[in-house]
């Protein structure tokens, strides 16, 4: 029995080409349903459609307030065909630069295939009638798919079928590009979980009615966009992959600082440079030193917490030797460190204030980043809630910016540079209200929480952006003597 199938068409100023390609298709004789997507085209596209759609029960017409972008097209009308049970989904531009003739040919191929593309790289002569510019980008494009995100496909095009009975749902919600990057992008992150991809040979005419809606600056943003999976996939690939989804969230955790805020955006990947730099920090000289300093105060198996966890970049290497429970405020940070730390123990939903376990515990706990972003009164709280789930003689390791760090120099220049100079309006990391200031007033928190300062370190190992904090929770008074 063949699938359920959705033919899927965004339209935007396409008036001189919907009627006929709309006949066309009908006429393959295709057992699919056929769904155009319009961005309110001023030239009266829409219309038109909702004139097709009445004649014809196959034809199907969503109207969208205004020019949403072409990749945020596709994302609406691949939600749409999930919700309304569609086991395959087509999708083809209303140019004619994708004939209907090759639909045949497409859908006999895709039952070998999670996704099947049309290709215009299989045979020579593919791209007849383009002018050298857009040839010369086509090709740079490719080849930048092909050597920096290892994907021999036609990453770029948008003549497809996705065989939805196959493709888990929430693949789709790690794409985020909206414009033309869509399209590598999703391919992408399809490859990259596990989905078999085929290609079909196509002939790509020039545009063949009407004019490009592409921007002068859309090429820049995809080459960009190239450049960004490239970073991102080298120095944390897991991201791109699904995981099992939170075991369970707890709706009475507060979030007033606004991390879910803050886990979204760098989920969506703002601020570029700056993602880059930090990642490559984290990742190149963070992770390291976390390595060693954990290494030299633990055994290997020990329990430990990590209490606002974040993303958890950092702790990939010692969810090989340790029992990490890893806990934050934010929803989407932990669904980060789900991606990037499959074999943790445990992820869970909570605020640091109030932990949500036994007293004794855990043999450590670590943060990396976090006291710095709350008040001193609630830094006492947060460090009673340590103690608390340590066991006697467990420590705790606390990464925490100085105040003289290199770090807070390079924020405030870049922030000064971004909203002064440029008015950009921008915030690249959350206020920082407790910077570390000396080793006595850390040794002074600690004391009135009840623990004890066994090491401090401020220095070259990182750059001087981080003071390295190491308290224990003492025994008894009276088991010391």
């Amino acid at each position: 029995m063949a699938p359920r199938t959705l033919l899927l068409i965004p339209t935007y100023n396409e008036r001189e080409n919907v009627e006929s390609m709309a006949s066309q298709i009908l006429s393959q004789g295709l057992d699919a349903d056929l769904l155009f997507l319009d961005d309110s085209s001023p030239d009266g596209t829409g219309r038109i459609l909702d004139a097709l759609a009445s004649r014809d029960p196959r034809v199907r017409v969503l109207h969208r307030p205004g020019k949403l972008g072409v990749g945020s097209a596709h994302v609406h009308g691949i939600q749409w065909a999930y919700d309304h049970g569609y086991e395959a989904l087509i999708t083809m531009d209303c140019d004619f630069t994708h004939s209907p003739a090759d639909l045949g040919r497409m859908v006999a191929a895709s039952s070998q295939y999670d996704v099947t593309v049309g290709s215009r790289y299989l045979r020579p002569g593919s791209l007849p009638g383009w002018n050298l510019l857009r040839r010369f980008l086509t090709n740079f494009g490719h080849f930048l798919t092909r050597h920096l995100l290892k994907m021999d496909y036609d990453a770029t095009g948008a003549f497809r079928i996705y065989r939805l009975s196959r493709i888990p749902r929430e693949v789709f919600s790690l794409v985020t590009s909206m414009g033309y990057a869509f399209f590598f992008e999703s391919l992408f992150v399809l490859h990259r979980n596990g989905c078999t991809i085929g290609q079909v040979p196509i002939v790509l005419p020039a545009r063949t009615y009407g004019h490009s809606k592409m921007s002068f600056w859309e090429p820049y943003r995809s080459f960009k966009q190239v450049f960004a999976l490239f970073v991102s996939s080298s120095l944390h690939p897991a991201q791109f992959r699904l995981t099992e989804p939170l075991d369970h969230l707890d709706p009475s955790v507060q979030d007033p600082q606004g991390w879910d805020e803050y886990w979204e955006r760098k989920r969506h990947k703002s601020g570029f440079a700056y993602e880059v730099a930090a990642t490559l920090y984290r990742v190149l000289v963070l992770r390291r030193r976390l390595n060693r300093v954990i290494l030299r105060h633990f055994p290997s198996g020990a329990r430990l917490l990590h209490a606002g966890c974040g993303s958890g970049q950092v702790d990939e290497d010692l969810q090989h030797l340790m029992k990490i429970t890893a806990v934050d405020v934010s929803v989407p940070a932990l669904r980060m460190y789900k991606q990037n730390n499959p074999r943790a123990h445990r992820v869970v939903h909570a605020s640091i204030l109030g932990l949500p376990f036994e007293d004794g515990s855990f043999d450590g706990a670590y943060n990396l980043g976090v006291v710095e972003h709350f008040t001193e009164e609630d830094i006492r709280q947060i460090l009673r809630e340590m103690r608390r789930v340590l066991r006697t003689e467990g420590k705790l390791v606390l990464f925490w910016p100085h105040v003289r760090a290199t770090s807070v120099w390079f924020l405030k220049l870049a922030h000064f540079g971004l909203n002064r100079v440029l008015r950009r309006n921008v915030r690249l990391h959350p206020p920082e209200i407790s910077l570390l200031r000396s080793r006595s007033q850390a040794e002074r928190l600690l004391l009135v929480a009840g623990l004890e300062l066994v090491d401090y370190r401020f220095g070259p190992a990182d750059g001087f952006v981080q003071a390295v904090v190491v308290a224990r929770r003492p025994p008894p008074v009276e088991t010391r003597r």
